[in-house]
C-alpha cells in the first residue's frame, strides 16, 4: 500500500500507473472539506487556469511531451482526449467532463481508494505528495520546515470566461491563424480602441500592489495587467498578437485581437486566450466591455490570482523526486510543487514519480533494493527531471518542456519543423525503449 497525497493531475496520474502495475494506492484529496482559492468544485484533477493542455504533434515540444505520456498509457492524456474541445493544433478540454471523467475512472480503479481528507503532515510510510500548487497551508508548512530550504513562490492567474451568446459578433469574428481552422473568436482593435482598453487596463485596480507582483510571475502564466506594465506595446506582440487573424470585412490585419477559445464542448463558454488577470472583479467587467464584441459580455468567471508554490529542485530532490534532507527512499514529490510549470509537465512529474515508487515497492517486495531506473535524457519527461535536477538552485525557476532543454541532436537540421520532429522521433524511440526495460 502507497498514499498518494493530491488529487489534481499529477495524483491522480501517479496513483493510476501505481494500481495499473498492481499496487494498492490510497488517494487523499482534501476538498471539498478544505477549500481552496481557484477550484470550484469537489472533482479530481479540476483544471482552473486554461482549458488547454498545449500543442499537438511532432513539430512542438509539448507534442513530443504527450507523445511519451501516450506511451505509458497515461490517465490524464486519455481523459483530456476523451473531453476535448476544437482549439485548433492544441489539445483543449472541456473542464467539467474532462474532471467528471478522471473521477469517474478514479473512483472505478479497485486498486484505489479515495479518501477525502486533510493530510496535515508528510505521511509516515510509502508516499507521493502531489499538492500542487494550492498546498494546503499546514502541510507546506510541514514540508518547508522539513526540507530547511526556502520555497519558490510565485502567483498564477486565471482567465475570464463569458458566454458564447453575450458575444456580439457583428464586431467579432470566427478565424484561426493564417486560416487554420474556425476554432477562435476574434475581437479586433483599432489603434485608438487598443490605447484606451490599454489606458483603462493598466489604471485598473489590482487584487494586489504593484510591489507585490514584481518577479512573483511564471512566464508563462502572467497576468495581462503584469504584460501590459512591460510597456505599451507588450501585449501587441504577445497575446493580443494581430498577425495572421485578417478581418474579413476590411481584409486587412488589425491592430490589436482578442482571442477566446472554445471552454466547454457545447460551445456555450468561451475563455478569453492570454488573459489571466489579477485585476478585482469589478475592474475586469469595466476593462473587458471595452473590447470590441465584448461590450456586453457575461462574464460566468471572473479571473483570479492565487498563490503557486513549489521546492527549489535542484536544491532538494534527487533524480528521483525525492527529497534529499529527509533521507528517506520511500517520499516523492510530484507535480508542480516540483518545479515544472503546466498541466501535461505535472502529469509527466506525477508518471515519473508513480513509476519510480511502483519500481521501489516491487523491488522491496522480491527482496531488492536495486537502484531506481534513469529516465532517458532524450525524452521530454527526462529533460524535465535533468533540469529540475541540475538548475542553479541560487536562481532556480519553475520550468515547462522546451526543445532547449533537450540535449542536442547528433547532427544540425536548420529546418525548424525538420528538426522538432527529429526531436519527437528520437524522444518516442527512447521512452518506448524505456518502457520495455522497465
Amino acid at each position: 500500500m502507497i498514499d498518494v497525497v493530491g488529487g489534481g493531475l499529477a495524483g491522480c496520474e501517479a496513483a493510476w500507473q501505481l494500481a495499473e502495475r498492481g499496487i494498492p494506492v490510497r488517494l487523499f484529496e482534501m476538498r471539498p472539506l478544505v477549500a481552496t482559492p481557484a477550484h470550484t468544485t469537489d472533482r479530481l484533477a479540476e483544471v482552473v487556469c486554461s482549458n488547454s493542455f498545449g500543442a499537438e504533434g511532432e513539430t512542438a515540444a509539448a507534442g513530443i511531451l504527450k507523445a511519451e505520456l501516450a506511451v505509458f498509457r497515461s490517465l490524464i492524456l486519455e481523459c483530456a482526449h476523451a473531453t476535448r474541445v476544437p482549439a485548433g493544433g492544441a489539445l483543449a478540454v472541456d473542464r467539467e467532463r474532462f474532471s467528471a471523467l478522471v473521477t469517474r475512472r478514479i473512483d472505478a480503479h479497485p486498486g484505489i481508494t479515495l479518501v477525502r481528507e486533510e493530510v496535515r503532515v508528510l505521511p509516515p510510510g510509502p508516499a507521493i505528495v502531489a499538492t500542487g500548487p494550492l498546498t494546503a497551508a499546514a502541510l507546506a508548512g510541514d514540508l518547508r520546515e522539513r526540507l530547511g530550504h526556502e520555497y519558490v513562490a510565485f502567483f498564477d492567474a486565471v482567465a475570464p470566461i463569458v458566454t458564447r451568446e453575450s458575444i456580439d459578433m457583428d464586431r467579432a469574428y470566427v478565424a484561426g491563424r493564417y486560416g487554420r481552422g474556425d476554432d477562435y473568436i476574434n475581437c479586433p482593435m483599432t489603434r485608438e480602441e487598443y490605447e484606451t482598453f490599454l489606458e483603462a487596463l493598466l489604471s485598473a485596480e489590482r487584487a494586489l500592489p504593484h510591489d507585490f507582483e514584481r518577479g512573483m510571475y511564471f512566464e508563462g502564466c502572467m497576468p495581462v495587467e503584469a504584460i501590459a506594465d512591460r510597456g505599451p506595446d507588450t501585449l501587441r506582440f504577445g497575446p493580443m498578437k494581430p498577425v495572421g487573424l485578417p478581418d474579413p470585412r476590411t481584409g486587412r490585419e488589425p491592430w490589436a485581437v482578442v482571442q477566446l477559445r472554445r471552454d466547454n464542448a457545447d460551445g456555450t463558454l468561451y475563455n478569453l486566450v492570454g488573459f489571466q488577470t489579477g485585476l478585482k472583479w469589478g475592474e475586469q467587467r469595466r476593462v473587458i466591455a471595452l473590447i470590441p464584441g465584448l461590450e456586453r459580455a457575461e462574464i460566468v468567471r471572473f479571473g483570479v490570482m492565487h498563490r503557486n508554490t513549489s521546492v527549489n529542485a535542484p536544491a532538494v530532490l534527487d533524480a528521483h523526486l525525492r527529497p534529499i534532507p529527509l533521507g528517506r527512499q520511500d517520499l516523492f514529490l510530484a507535480g508542480q510543487i516540483t518545479g515544472v510549470e503546466g498541466y501535461m509537465e505535472s502529469t509527466a512529474m506525477g508518471l515519473a514519480a508513480g513509476l519510480n515508487a511502483a519500481c521501489l515497492l516491487r523491488g522491496q517486495g522480491q527482496g531488492q533494493q536495486s537502484p531506481l531506473p534513469e529516465w532517458p535524457a532524450e525524452t521530454a519527461v527526462g529533460s524535465l527531471l535533468r533540469y529540475l535536477r541540475t538548475a542553479d538552485p541560487k536562481h532556480f525557476q519553475p520550468m515547462n518542456t522546451n526543445l532547449g532543454i533537450f540535449p542536442p541532436l547528433a547532427e544540425r537540421i536548420r529546418n525548424k519543423r525538420e528538426r522538432a520532429a527529429a526531436f519527437h522521433a528520437r524522444a518516442v524511440a527512447a521512452a518506448e525503449a524505456f518502457r520495455e526495460g522497465l
